[in-house]
């Protein structure tokens, strides 16, 4: 087999077809969707897709198999851990505003938080910043999340003997996410109201050293930025998502540094493939459409891929981006196992969904080979009657006659 491409240099005028256009005298193959509704078309899914992607990681079926049975309507919660600088506002936004749900979120006019009940139910499914709010802490990670969220949902609601937690995150490029944050702190954000909880307590002065004597940082240099050995921007991600525990939380001293990450790399990766779902910032689309086949939910418009951030407007060297790097050299062996396994994910899915169609494809062109057989058999079943009827009207008009 081989396949065509043709390439349409971005504004120019050599593509005679463009979106929504038509060749004249010819129509267009119509493709066939599993649902009248699916916001995806392949070619928009496959936008972007790395370029010969060859998986890395060896994940097994139970890995790559992501459907939730949400009972939205039971006891279950979606939970997001919002990591700073991921995309996690936009993402946030749209679990609130742009699912198709029985009973939409309440999102009145000015008001940060909105009310996400279940249908018929005075209680959320959804534990997130826009619905009910920093409940266990300003940007609260794995580790607080875990301890808090069960008794911060038996304190709201009524108390259930079984209630599913399905915990859900976004992910982004270290370098970028790096570089983000570092213009949102110049800005003048500082997230010093985070708790950082574990084991039960905050960390202490010595244990977590502010990179700033003032209010805030504002105006910091990027050399500045990175020079502070206590920056918790460094390894964010993967800090973020290991339970902190196993490494005694921000006492360093607790075990050697190659222990220490090691162990906090190693929990995360296990964690996040635990996770019902998480998501990448550079793959909009993809993250939409694992979304909804992981949840069976499905959004009212699709996702906007936007590349122009203000990280992406920051032009640094070779040498500062591999100072980045190694600072983060934790948050991006993470990133790429969690792009292995997102992408793999993807395959996976989009393979599953194919053998359906061809299935349901060939169960379709089967019946209708049998219903054009008995058709057919009954037409010739009904010509044989009528000669039969003929034969004897020939043979009584001669008797009348003879």
């Amino acid at each position: 087999m081989i396949g065509y491409q043709y390439i349409c240099p971005a504004g120019g005028n050599s593509c005679p077809l463009r979106t929504g256009e038509k060749l004249r005298g010819v129509s267009p193959p119509s493709v066939d969707y599993s649902s009248a509704e699916d916001l995806y078309r392949d070619q928009e899914l496959e936008d972007d897709y790395p370029p010969r992607f060859v998986p890395k990681f060896n994940f097994t079926e139970r890995d790559l198999e992501r459907h939730v049975d949400f009972d939205i309507r039971g006891d279950d919660v979606i939970v997001f851990l919002h990591i700073q600088k991921t995309g996690g506002t936009t993402f946030g936004r749209h679990l609130v505003r742009n699912i198709r749900l029985e009973k939409p979120c309440d999102c009145k006019p000015g008001q940060k938080k909105c009310t996400c009940y279940r249908p018929g139910k005075e209680e959320s499914w959804l534990f997130s910043r826009f619905s009910t709010g920093w409940s266990c802490g300003l940007h609260a990670d794995w580790t607080e999340l875990t301890n808090c969220v069960p008794d911060v949902m038996e304190k709201r609601q009524a108390a259930r003997s079984r209630r599913n937690f399905y915990y859900i995150t976004l992910l982004r490029d270290p370098v970028s996410r790096y570089l983000s944050e570092w213009k949102h702190v110049q800005r003048g954000a500082t997230w010093k109201t985070s708790l950082h909880m574990c084991d039960g307590r905050s960390p202490t002065q010595d244990e977590l050293p502010a990179c700033y004597p003032g209010e805030d940082w504002s105006g910091v240099s990027l050399h500045d930025f990175m020079d502070c050995s206590s920056n918790l921007a460094n390894n964010r991600q993967v800090r973020m998502l290991a339970d902190l525990s196993l490494v005694g939380c921000y006492n360093l001293s607790f075990m050697s540094e190659s222990e220490r990450s090691h162990i906090l790399l190693s929990s995360a990766k296990t964690n996040l493939r635990n996770m019902a779902f998480f998501g990448l910032t550079e793959f909009q689309r993809k993250t939409q459409y694992l979304f909804e086949r992981t949840f069976r939910l499905r959004f009212i418009s699709a996702f906007t891929q936007i590349n122009s951030t203000r990280a992406a407007g920051v032009d640094v060297g070779e040498d500062v981006r591999q100072r980045i790097e190694a600072l983060n050299m934790l948050d991006v062996q993470l990133y790429e196992y969690a792009k292995d396994l997102f992408l793999q994910r993807f395959q996976y899915v989009r393979q599953q969904e194919r053998q359906q169609e061809r299935l349901r494809r060939r169960q379709e062109r089967r019946r209708l080979r049998e219903q054009r057989a008995f058709l057919s058999q009954q037409r010739r079943e009904n010509e044989e009657d009528e000669e039969t009827v003929v034969t004897t009207e020939d043979y009584t008009s001669q008797v009348a006659r003879w």
